[in-house]
């Protein structure tokens, strides 16, 4: 029989987690030892097992606890969803990453975007490029009304001209075929000045600062193109910038490798320059790289997902503001079972745009001809390639349709899946590892809070 329930202890609480409807149980040490004994026997065995720990009593009240929250549908529940998993056949698109810019001012040691050219020519999108990008997406967004769009690059600042002339352009498109365009921006930081910092404000729903954390940890990685550190340079803009943008969204983006580990000091150092809002990713890279994340490595990653559990617990109960992504999670289930079985959508749903206007299934497939699905004018023509993305769920991927997580994770990373294992369908699992330790101390989090 499939896995139906998922425990595990985690911050001083016995956790207990049904797969398939998400709900959490906090239970007691009884309950935890008697859960996984339910399905296995019947009463009578359960307590000759358990009789050196627990009188009769105590175990029959702890039993019928079990069998009522089961005949209430929320332990060990059936998977209601997987009739209702269907490929997104009208091939809606609800968000674009446009490329804004394939050149970077910063030379990080880690980019998969070969310094902002994804190992083509350097190339600014033109504002004629954008237009048709934005008109793209408003053609084939049916009657969707809410749609993303996400200036990346390299650094998108440094067309930053063509960024504000798009946002004008969406606005003025948007009010005529009544839909609502929400902007975000990633940037490294070093071209932010006060008017950069208003438009950003104005117009972006959500701008991602990125730096990696403790000023040798980054100036390690993250360096100028006369190979200095960046540290001191950026900090004082995001700090301003994090300040101007009273209440909106924005995050503080990092990336820890091999060689910074301990990165639940990066996410604490972040925190103490003021800044509220932090995600620190693990860098995904070939394992030939001397700062790749092994297989060897995970003992120390996990364990230092718990010591930052621990701390983030501490710091949540005097300050509820701060956020480190990867321990924010929804445990009322969050977005249909469609979109958790399914994850991210690209390829379908979400779209790269390069500066010359070809699509791609997402920023990481840039610039890898066999994922290349059409180009603005043509439109999508490598329907193969959708097909494939578009049937990419947890239930046609082996390692997820039995994983207690797939309903948090949606399968994980396309390009994390290909770039190790050549196949979407097949997970990376070191990440999936990572990613597992991350919603059990989210749970655990909450738990405590």
């Amino acid at each position: 029989m499939m896995k139906r329930i998922h425990k595990f202890k985690q911050n001083d609480k016995f956790i207990v987690l049904d797969i398939n409807s998400g709900s959490v149980h906090l239970v007691d040490e009884l309950i935890w030892d008697l859960i996984d004994l339910y399905k296995e026997k019947d009463l009578t065995d359960i307590k000759k097992e358990l009789e050196w720990k627990y009188d009769s009593k105590t175990i029959q009240e702890g039993y019928e606890e079990i069998k009522e929250l089961e005949e209430s549908g929320i332990i060990y529940s059936e998977d209601i969803y997987f009739k209702d998993v269907k490929a997104n056949n009208n091939k809606i698109v609800k968000a674009l990453c446009l490329h804004i810019a394939h050149d970077c001012n910063l030379k990080c040691e880690y980019c998969f975007a070969s310094q902002g050219d994804f190992n083509g020519e350097k190339s600014f999108m033109s504002l004629e490029t954008g237009k048709k990008a934005l008109e793209f997406l408003v053609e084939n967004s049916a009657n969707r009304r809410n749609l993303e769009v996400d200036f990346f690059g390299g650094e998108p600042l440094m067309n930053f001209d063509v960024v504000k002339e798009l946002v004008h352009y969406g606005r003025k498109i948007e009010k005529k075929h009544n839909k609502n365009f929400r902007f975000t921006i990633t940037t490294n930081g070093l071209l932010l000045d006060k008017e950069k910092m208003d438009f950003i404000n104005e117009h972006m729903s959500n701008v991602v600062l990125s730096l990696d954390g403790r000023k040798k940890v980054n100036d390690e990685m993250r360096k100028t193109i006369n190979g200095e550190g960046s540290f001191d340079i950026i900090v004082p803009k995001f700090l301003e910038m994090a300040k101007s943008r009273e209440g909106k969204d924005y995050y503080l983006r990092g990336t820890f490798t091999s060689k910074n580990l301990d990165f639940s000091k990066d996410v604490l150092e972040l925190y103490n320059l003021g800044f509220k809002s932090v995600s620190v990713e693990p860098v995904v890279t070939e394992p030939h790289m001397e700062y790749a994340i092994l297989e060897k490595h995970l003992g120390e990653i996990l364990d230092e997902y718990d010591k930052l559990s621990k701390e983030y617990i501490k710091i949540k109960k005097k300050d509820k503001d701060f956020n480190f992504f990867h321990f924010m999670i929804d445990l009322n289930q969050g977005p249909c079972a469609i979109k958790r079985a399914s994850g991210c959508g690209a390829g379908v749903e979400y779209l790269a745009v390069t500066p010359e206007g070809d699509l791609y299934p997402c920023h990481q497939f840039v610039g890898d001809e066999k994922f290349k699905l059409g180009t603005l004018d043509s439109g999508i023509k490598n329907t193969e390639i959708v097909d494939r993305f578009n049937n990419a769920n947890v239930y046609n991927k082996e390692d997820c349709s039995e994983c207690w997580a797939k309903f948090y994770c949606s399968g994980g990373c396309h390009a994390n899946a290909y770039n190790f294992n050549k196949n979407i369908n097949k997970p990376y699992t070191i990440g999936c590892e990572m990613e597992k330790k991350r919603i059990e101390s989210s749970i655990s989090i909450l738990a405590n809070l």
